[in-house]
């Protein structure tokens, strides 16, 4: 058993960290943080009846692993505390995810106060990064957006098929994903019947999947990035169109999908036969409502041969594979578990 600390418990990201973390078979909650103490169903009436309260943090002792739940600035000092005092960490948030500091300090507005810190901290993508993952003391959690798009478009760069310089994605988010917090736009009056964009160029997001793109094709990416709400919870899709350099079938990207993929437990792909009698075309792309609530990533594609373009869909919950639930899934690889420990629930349908 290890023991788990979780700071900032009270926002959506660390309760969803929470959550899994009761159900996990090997990790044991030593305590969660907020700025005001009290019994968590105050705050997360699903986890009534836990025993668990909230306590400040300058009350807490150091376990074994500290998940960071925190604002971008906050993050920085917490994190380097409990790096001094021989906890392994674990920011859910976006102090250590950009390796250049110019753009990271461009990008968050602010000074970069332990970037020290980033010689050492690891962008949390398994599916890229495991083996530097298994012996870092810092992995920084990929945001949401990145997750998808990165996760959807990765083979491909891989491959070397299709340009790297015009890779165009559109991004769908839940509201869970933007927090807790009040803001007009994700009000249900507001956000109801209607469809939020917000920040259509120079996206944060933007910059991480450039970096971890160009990781993979090993030369330099481009990523055309608009992000939207939309009236849902959980979830995220990217929608990625993709110029091919040259002539491939889809059943072709398919295998190359799945090769690539095979033995990553959390990232599915999606393909069930097409309804040919059928005036519109749904089944063979995944739905974000089937991964709500899971560490499940789906990707569906399709060629648009007229166009000689290629789109991939990629689903995935923004507090779930694209928040917590991957930070659990960095713990677990971290610690030497199954990566799959505590993370197996499937979505629900309906």
């Amino acid at each position: 058993m290890v023991s788990v600390g979780i700071v900032g418990g009270s926002g959506y990201m660390g309760g969803e960290a929470l959550r899994v973390l009761l159900r996990h078979p090997h990790a044991e909650v030593a305590w969660v943080t907020s700025r005001s103490p009290g019994l968590i169903e105050q705050v997360h009436p699903n986890l009534y009846d836990t025993g668990l309260h909230f306590v400040r943090l300058e009350d807490v002792k150091t376990p074994d692993f500290v998940l960071l739940a925190l604002p971008t600035g906050v993050s920085m000092e917490v994190a380097g505390r409990f790096l001094h005092a021989g906890a392994r960490v674990i920011d859910l948030g976006s102090a250590f995810r950009l390796q250049d500091r110019a753009t990271w300090e461009q990008v968050y507005g602010q000074q970069h106060t332990a970037w020290s810190l980033m010689n050492e901290a690891v962008y949390g993508m398994p599916e890229l990064h495991e083996e530097r993952i298994h012996t870092t003391r810092l992995v920084a959690n990929p945001g949401c957006f990145s997750s998808a798009a990165i996760l959807g478009l990765a083979p491909l760069l891989h491959a070397g098929l299709v340009e790297a310089h015009r890779l165009v994605v559109d991004g769908l988010s839940g509201t869970a994903g933007a927090g807790a917090e009040f803001a007009r736009a994700i009000h249900h009056p507001e956000i109801g019947g209607n469809v939020v964009l917000y920040n259509v160029v120079g996206h944060r997001h933007t910059y991480e999947m450039e970096q971890e793109l160009t990781g993979v094709a090993h030369h330099k990416v481009r990523v055309h990035f608009t992000p939207c709400y939309i009236p849902i919870v959980r979830g995220i899709v990217a929608i990625c169109r993709c110029f091919p350099a040259e002539a491939v079938s889809r059943a072709h990207l398919l295998d190359m999908f799945r090769q690539f993929y095979k033995g990553q437990p959390f990232v599915k792909v999606y393909d069930q036969p097409r309804d040919e009698a059928g005036p519109w075309q749904y089944k063979p792309y995944p739905w974000v409502s089937t991964v709500a609530g899971t560490n499940y990533c789906y990707i569906g594609m399709e060629l648009d041969e007229e166009r000689q373009s290629l789109v991939v869909m990629s689903v995935l919950d923004s507090v779930g594979k694209g928040g917590a639930q991957v930070g659990i899934e960095n713990l677990n690889i971290m610690a030497g578990f199954e990566r799959t420990a505590g993370l197996l629930e499937r979505g629900l349908h309906p």
